[in-house]
């Protein structure tokens, strides 16, 4: 593959996986605090992808998708870790964290517009074959990562 056709693998795998976030939110599944810190990165591999593929240098914009598509691979490994009880995840989103204690009465409360509803980051919504959506979030991230470093690092034809 040329390092223009693996840009183009690696930004379209990242746009799928957030496709593929926004679809299960619409079925439904609200995302939690850091699953929503996993999306950015991708939104930043896909920018990088559109950019090195019309204005920017290809190696500098493939190293900056690398670099983001590891950063939600962390962010998926970090989060699978909290999801398993292996670390406390941030305290307002993790039942042990007292996510709720800084919150007022009145913001609880049926109704109040002061906070959208918690979503726990250390319960799993979803998961098949036994991995949850952030662990196959981060499964995915790294392999992108790969392609990403491989456009990079691709040999130009002389």
């Amino acid at each position: 593959m040329t390092e223009r056709q693996l840009v183009l693998l690696a930004t379209a795998g990242s746009f799928v996986l957030l496709a593929g976030a926004f679809g299960f939110q619409a079925l439904g599944y609200a995302p939690c605090k850091l699953c929503l810190w996993q999306r950015w990165p991708h939104a930043a591999a896909i920018l990088f992808g559109v950019l090195a593929l019309t204005i920017l240098p290809l190696r500098p914009a493939a190293v900056l998708g690398a670099l983001a598509a590891l950063t939600t691979g962390a962010f998926g490994v970090y989060h699978t870790g909290v999801e398993r009880g292996w670390w406390e995840g941030p305290a307002s989103c993790s039942s042990s964290g007292g996510g709720l204690s800084g919150l007022s009465a009145e913001s609880l409360l049926p109704g109040s517009a002061a906070v959208d509803p918690v979503v726990m980051c250390d319960e799993v919504a979803w998961q098949v074959l036994g991995l949850s959506m952030a662990s196959w979030n981060a499964s995915a991230s790294f392999a992108l990562a790969v392609i990403w470093f491989f456009a990079a690092t691709a040999r130009r034809p002389a």
